[in-house]
């Protein structure tokens, strides 16, 4: 497993951008492909965005698809997730989660993920 910590999160209007980050400990990172995932009050927990092991797959719910942008940096043992264009409907806790991808449900499933973060909170205010 790894250990995940969220940074990033905040207040801003609707319309701005925000870019959150999520630090991995563990020499293993690489190995694990990293999803963002968020939960509103009174919500289930939603997928946002998820990224292979590699660059090089990326996947994003169709709600943020177009202005949420996933990467991670291997080097740094860091994902990202940049939002533009913030919505209020954007309002909830972001928690960052790794999943090795043999996992069934990978990659849009949260019961398929493995280690969580504590969570980061992002509030849009229209």
């Amino acid at each position: 497993q790894v250990q995940l910590v969220e940074s990033g999160g905040g207040l801003v209007q609707a319309g701005s951008s925000l870019r959150l980050s999520c630090a991995a400990s563990g020499r293993t990172f690489s190995s694990f492909a990293m999803g963002w995932f968020r939960q509103a009050p009174g919500k289930e927990r939603e997928f946002v965005a998820a990224i292979g092991w590699s660059t090089a797959s990326t996947y994003y719910a169709d709600s943020v698809k177009g202005r949420f942008t996933i990467s991670r940096d291997n080097a740094k043992n860091t994902v990202y997730l940049q939002m533009l264009s913030l919505k209020p409907e954007d309002t909830a806790v972001y928690y960052c989660s790794a999943v090795r991808t043999s996992r069934v449900g990978w990659p849009r499933a949260w019961s398929a993920y493995e280690s969580w973060g504590q969570g980061t909170q992002v509030t849009v205010s229209s």
